[in-house]
């Protein structure tokens, strides 16, 4: 989309419009699919850790791989958008630019990637994480909306929400390390203190939303569709209550009882990991 060109309004309800819209997205969903696969053919060529592992532990892999990269998106994104002077902070309530709405498109492509792939991987490998579906599936309804049926709202918001997605190249960093037997080394400690600092921040983001909406109740009336709202809000309100405060606790014992998580094991011995060190890039 050329920079300069705004972005028409979909209450136009044009069946091309639509069709644009629906074609960002699934471009988007496209690339992150294609991400995906690059990262298991670049590990499977240079890791031999990762061709040892089992094929449930491959796919998880290189979707923590790919939520990395979304995730230092994201903290870009969010960055920008809580500390340069642009039209976000000249008006919170309607502040749109031509960036933020392919972020919106972006992550719109993106939480849709991701409900696809953790629930394909849920029906193959028979597992389930409750707190992880609850958080997809709000926001992927909450970027649907933006990008659907939210023109005059402004994207100060869900931008800077987008913060909440910083711990994601710190997860990928710490399951990494312990695959490849380095779950007890100093370099992993140091980044499970600074994911666990992570968590703590997003904590304070997600107060800090509150705080803007709070703030602004009767413009995030006039400006947000009733849909819209009524998902954002349950969505922040899990995620305040329930879901950072768990992942909080779950990442800092992690810290002290270092677990293979969610492959329901302890994590192998490191004298049992030194001959993988040695062998983990041809």
């Amino acid at each position: 989309m050329d920079p300069g060109q705004k972005l028409p309004p979909s209450n136009s309800t044009s069946q091309a419009m639509l069709e644009f819209r629906f074609q960002l997205i699934g471009l988007c969903f496209g690339f992150y699919a294609s991400v995906l696969l690059f990262f298991h053919l670049l590990s499977s060529t240079l890791s031999h850790v990762y061709n040892t592992l089992q094929a449930k532990q491959k796919f998880y892999w290189n979707h923590l791989a790919t939520r990395s990269v979304f995730g230092i998106q994201s903290l870009v994104a969010g960055l920008t958008a809580l500390t340069w002077d642009s039209e976000f902070s000249r008006d919170i309530m309607r502040g749109q630019e031509n960036w933020s709405w392919s972020m919106i498109f972006t992550t719109a492509g993106y939480f849709l990637f991701e409900n696809v792939a953790f629930h394909t991987y849920n029906l193959v490998f028979r597992s389930f994480d409750l707190a992880l579906a609850i958080h997809h599936l709000y926001a992927l309804s909450v970027f649907f909306c933006l990008a659907f049926i939210s023109d005059s709202g402004g994207h100060y918001v869900p931008v800077v929400a987008l913060l909440l997605e910083m711990s994601t190249p710190f997860i990928c960093i710490s399951w990494m390390l312990q695959k490849v037997g380095w779950g007890k080394s100093q370099l992993w400690k140091a980044n499970q203190w600074v994911m666990i600092h992570t968590f703590h921040i997003r904590m304070v983001v997600t107060y800090y939303i509150w705080w803007v909406c709070l703030s602004h109740w009767a413009a995030v009336n006039n400006n947000y569709p009733l849909t819209l709202r009524l998902i954002f809000y349950i969505g922040l309100t899990l995620l305040t209550v329930i879901i950072n405060p768990f992942w909080t606790y779950k990442k800092t014992m992690q810290l002290f009882n270092s677990l293979a998580w969610n492959f329901d094991h302890k994590m192998e011995p490191e004298k049992k990991n030194v001959a993988l060190r040695k062998k983990m890039w041809r």
